[in-house]
């Protein structure tokens, strides 16, 4: 810090911008197993969601399954009826038989019917199958790739923010002494929000006007502590500030 310029609004600017570098690299930390978790539950919705298809898939393949056996038994019951024809002791029991083949067929007609539907029903339950085995492969290789990119940020940002900490407690030693109890105390309960520029004779972080003789004090070489009422920032001026 040059000793001709004002040491605590230097001191200030410089610790709102390390705070700020701060909150970003350590959002940025909590933010990769985040997203690492909101990949790996996709992944599950995703295995959920082939298990209920491979689950529907089974059931519909069992039924028609089911129904072409029902078929099968229907057409050797005809053979079975047809052959007792030749052997039919009167025009009763030949009419019966023959009833009995009617009935048969007709049930077997329903069977064959049904049995295209089902189907039809596995063919599109096997396609749903086939969709959402490619669906999972494809949310796995993602969940994968956010875990290896998250991994490898992750020592580069703590770096960083090891940096930034040595940096910070190192400006922090330049303010001067009547400005630290209150930088201490907003810090310690507000973090990057407790500290604000002014823009023009407004502070940037609630919009609230502060009286220009306030203004003039932060202008002095040697400013005393200003901290917006409302908000309860501490206010520095930053190195473009004009009236305007």
């Amino acid at each position: 810090m040059s000793s001709g310029t004002n040491t605590a609004t230097e001191t200030l600017r410089t610790l709102h911008r390390i705070h700020r570098q701060l909150t970003d690299l350590r959002t940025r930390l909590r933010h990769g197993p985040q997203l690492v978790r909101a990949h790996e539950v996709n992944v599950g919705r995703c295995s959920d969601e082939l298990a209920k298809r491979q689950e529907r898939a089974k059931r519909a393949r069992v039924a028609c399954d089911a129904k072409q056996g029902q078929l099968r038994d229907g057409e050797e019951k005809i053979k079975k009826v047809q052959n007792q024809l030749n052997t039919a002791a009167s025009n009763r029991e030949y009419q019966l038989l023959k009833e009995q083949i009617a009935a048969t067929e007709m049930a077997n007609s329903v069977l064959a019917d049904e049995i295209i539907e089902g189907l039809e029903v596995v063919d599109e339950c096997s396609r749903l199958v086939v969709e959402t085995e490619a669906q999972l492969a494809k949310t796995k290789a993602q969940c994968e790739q956010v875990k290896l990119k998250v991994g490898q940020e992750r020592p580069s940002i703590e770096g960083d923010i090891a940096r930034l900490e040595l940096e910070l407690a190192e400006v922090e030693s330049f303010l001067p002494d009547d400005f630290k109890p209150l930088y201490r105390r907003a810090v310690n309960a507000r973090g990057e929000e407790a500290l604000a520029a002014l823009r023009g004779e407004y502070c940037t972080g609630c919009n609230h006007k502060i009286p220009i003789n306030d203004i003039n004090k932060l202008m002095k070489a040697e400013p005393k502590p200003l901290i917006c009422k409302p908000c309860g920032r501490l206010l520095y001026v930053p190195e473009d500030w004009s009236q305007e």
